[in-house]
């Protein structure tokens, strides 16, 4: 599968920024190829962005973007560990690659633990919104029966994250609700669409939102 995968680059536009008008808000976006908005062109339409352009109406939004296709858990941990802080806000996108790489649901929580530590340690983040590990069995790139293996082992990782969450208050476990529709997925048939970033967004940007009194 991964021979035969199609490889699309990361988009084009900036990793940093200022925008908007409103109370200030200081927003860290980490993780995987999918934080990093493969699947489409330009970071203007990535998850980056768009949440950012729905952050703008009410934030003024101070951003930044640590994100790599292929990283796990354990390198994003290592890449924010010299990360300079501090963040009111964090939004995570991890799993994917943990699963592929066969890391088991206690190490996944591990990891995934001493990285909320350092997001609400270190990085002083007030609230971590955590994307729920992707369910792969959706991903119509896969054919079976590999599709139903990761499916099975990404919700295993994703139970483990949310019963770990609970131990950090101002954690988050946020599953995007996108359609089950072929126009969500990128021509790679692995990543998100577009359309499919929107209502990540959209999403996303209703947990910021209505945690305000938080931030």
């Amino acid at each position: 599968m991964r021979r035969k995968a199609q490889l699309l680059d990361e988009p084009a536009g900036p990793r940093a920024g200022r925008v908007g008008s409103g109370p200030a808000l200081r927003l860290l976006i980490a993780g995987d190829s999918a934080a990093a908005g493969v699947g489409v062109d330009s970071q203007d339409l990535a998850l980056s962005g768009q949440l950012v352009s729905r952050l703008a109406q009410a934030f003024t939004v101070d951003w930044r973007l640590e994100a790599t296709t292929g990283h796990t858990t354990r390198d994003t941990l290592e890449r924010l560990g010299a990360l300079p802080g501090p963040f009111d806000v964090v939004v995570t996108s991890l799993g994917v690659n943990d699963t592929t790489r066969a890391t088991s649901a206690r190490q996944f929580a591990a990891r995934q633990a001493a990285l909320m530590e350092l997001l609400t340690g270190p990085l002083a983040a007030r609230l971590v919104v955590v994307t729920s590990v992707p369910d792969m069995a959706l991903f119509p790139a896969l054919p079976q029966p590999l599709s139903w293996v990761l499916g099975q082992q990404s919700q295993r990782l994703d139970r483990s994250l949310a019963a770990m969450l609970y131990r950090f208050p101002q954690a988050v476990h946020h599953r995007p609700q996108i359609p089950l529709d072929p126009a969500m997925a990128a021509r790679d048939g692995y990543h998100p669409s577009a359309l499919a970033y929107a209502h990540w967004a959209e999403g996303l940007a209703r947990v910021i939102e209505g945690q305000a009194r938080r931030i």
